[in-house]
Formats: structure tokens, sequence, C-alpha cells
């Protein structure tokens, strides 16, 4: 325990002997109607690299292997999950005693996001940090989350409110880093992973988004941002890298068409037995 502690761990990131036992003591239960078994956040160290996409792949993916997928999508001021499935806003019903009723996508996945409350998609949310963490925390209590076997934890970038809110308030069992390939990416990770073990969380690997460009006549693989780092990083870290994500067409027209369910692919294969083993 550090000599400045002033034993309120809601605003510290100190990891001490009492951080085990304190994190437990802040989680946040469902409520008794919901059940979920397996929390994965989804997390970067800095924007822009594609956490969201990598969280609604995931999602799919597990669906397709006959698991119930949700989305939490806790990037609250920059939601952009609704979109990718093509739901609408306004898309939230609520139960009879109260509790909110996320949205369902064509294949069965539950979704809850801030812009399927709003009226028009392009309203901001212009809240405060306490606001959007207290969003968060309501998403996890007062939706009514059936029979979720997988639930994928869309952060917003860095390591402030937000992440802090879910890693204390969720019980997560694993979280996937999200990176790119360029140069400053090892810093980023680096800060993704210490945040992880200050807060006691487990990382279960590294999926590197925009990793290369294949030619569609001769398909050789273009480095089209730098070559990759993630491989001698995740040696760093000793962590595994689940995916390499390439740049392709077809994944931003079913982002943009809201068909992401649909898109067949096989990059998230191995992250997907990953989370199998847990």
């Amino acid at each position: 325990m550090s000599e400045n502690c002033t034993h309120d761990c809601s605003s510290c990131g100190e990891n001490c002997s009492s951080r085990t036992a304190e994190r437990t003591s802040f989680l946040e239960p469902l409520n008794p109607q919901s059940t979920v078994k397996k929390v994965i956040g989804v997390v970067s160290g800095k924007g822009g690299v594609g956490k969201s996409l990598v969280t609604s792949l995931m999602a799919v993916k597990m669906n397709s292997k006959g698991k119930r997928s949700a989305i939490l999508d806790a990037d609250i001021t920059g939601p952009s999950i609704p979109k990718s499935f093509g739901l609408d806003t306004d898309g939230i019903s609520m139960t009879p005693d109260g509790l909110m009723l996320p949205a369902t996508t064509a294949t069965g996945i539950s979704i809850m996001s801030a812009n399927l409350l709003l009226d028009k998609a392009t309203e901001p949310v212009i809240w405060r940090g306490p606001v959007i963490a207290g969003a968060v925390k309501q998403f996890w209590q007062e939706a009514l989350w059936e029979n979720v076997d997988y639930m994928f934890v869309d952060m917003p970038p860095g390591t402030g409110d937000v992440p802090l809110t879910v890693f204390q308030s969720l019980p997560v069992d694993g979280i996937i880093i999200v990176t790119s390939p360029q140069e400053l990416v090892s810093m980023i990770v680096a800060k993704a992973v210490n945040m992880a073990k200050k807060m006691d969380i487990p990382i279960l690997g590294l999926v590197e988004n925009m990793s290369y460009l294949e030619c569609p006549d001769c398909g050789k693989k273009i480095s089209v941002f730098g070559e990759s780092h993630i491989d001698e990083i995740a040696k760093e870290f000793d962590l595994p890298v689940l995916a390499k994500l390439p740049i392709d067409p077809k994944i931003a027209a079913s982002v943009d068409a809201g068909t992401i369910e649909y898109l067949e692919e096989e990059w998230m294969d191995a992250a997907a037995e990953k989370l199998l083993e847990l």
C-alpha cells in the first residue's frame, strides 16, 4: 500500500496487497433475471485502431459457434456498434418491471449502446466522466441480459474513467488488446498491459488491425503502414497474437451496410479458440 494511500480504490490505479479484495468489493451485481457467463473487454491505449470492429467480429464469431453473444458498448460518447449491425436509434424497449431490453441483431446478438437511446444517431452525448461511468453500470445492471455466454465490452480508448469503471464494476474474465502496425504501438500496448496488471485483469492476447493489404492479383501481402512489430511486442510481454486483420474493402463495406454479421472470415478463429478455452 502506498504511503499516500487515500483508501479510495475507485480513484486509484496502484497495485497493492488489497487490490484483488478491493476489486471484488466494487463488483456490481447483475439483476436477478440476467445471466452472463463470461465478460471480455476489448481495449487499446489509443483511438482509431479498430476496437469496435474487433468487438463486432468476436461477437459474430462466437455466435457462429453456437454461443450466445452480447455486446455492451461502453464507448458512450463515440458509439459505433449499432451501425455495424444495421440497428436503428431508439431501439431499446422496457420490460414491465423496468429493465431495458437490449436490441437484438438478425442473428440473435444482444446489444446495448448509447446510440440506441437517441432520437438521432448524430446527436452528441455531452456528458462528464462520472455520468458516462454511471451509464456503463446501468447498461450492466439495468438491462435484461438473457443467457449470455460471452459478453464483449467495447471500451473507449485510453486508461480513464470508463475502463477503470469496467475493470472494477464488471467481473471481467479477460481483455483483448487491439493494436495497429505503427512504431508507437509498443508504448500504447505497454499502457494497456500495465493497466490490466494493476487492476489484476487477465490479458488474453493481442489483435493487430490494418496489418497488411493483400494484392488481389498475386496474393502478396503489402505492409501499408510499415512493417509489423506485433510479434516482437507479443514476445516482450509474453502474450499470444490472436489475429492479424487485413485492410480489406469488404470489411468497410460490411460495416457501412450494417451487415457485419454476414461477413465470412477466418481471421478471428484463433481468438475464438482462446475464448473457448476459458
